[in-house]
């Protein structure tokens, strides 16, 4: 069964970071595409990014590149998004997913792909309240 697990969500002050991790167990990860997304309260779901884990390839959407850091251990078969210069306007519940066919290479072509409805496996979120 495939499980992912994100951690390290938490309160911080705007200007600070955070790093995430995404723990994948029961799949091990080798040419997939791993993604990070967020959800703001009262706001649709939104993708901030992926990874293909067979060349750390990364993929961002442009609002959010240069603040937001993807990167894999796959010897931990683990994701991370590292977040710095935090602002209120991150504050949200971040999830992880995995798309296990995917290069990672749609995410700028397809809305599906960064709405998060090509990734068949989630995490149940890490929540990040950024305070001013």
């Amino acid at each position: 069964q495939i499980q992912l697990a994100e951690s390290g969500g938490g309160s911080v002050q705007a200007g600070g970071s955070l790093r995430l991790s995404c723990v994948v167990s029961g799949y091990t990860l080798r040419t997939n595409c791993m993604g990070w997304f967020r959800q703001a309260p009262g706001k649709e779901r939104e993708g901030v990014g992926c990874i293909f884990t067979g060349d750390g390839r990364t993929y961002y959407t442009d609002n959010w590149e240069g603040r937001y850091t993807i990167y894999q251990d796959l010897s931990k078969n683990t994701v991370y998004l590292q977040m710095n210069n935090l602002k209120p306007e991150d504050t949200a519940v971040y999830y992880c997913a995995l798309d296990p066919s995917s290069d990672c290479s749609t995410w700028h072509k397809l809305e599906a792909a960064r709405s998060g409805a090509l990734f068949g496996y989630w995490g149940p979120g890490t929540p990040v309240t950024v305070s001013s």
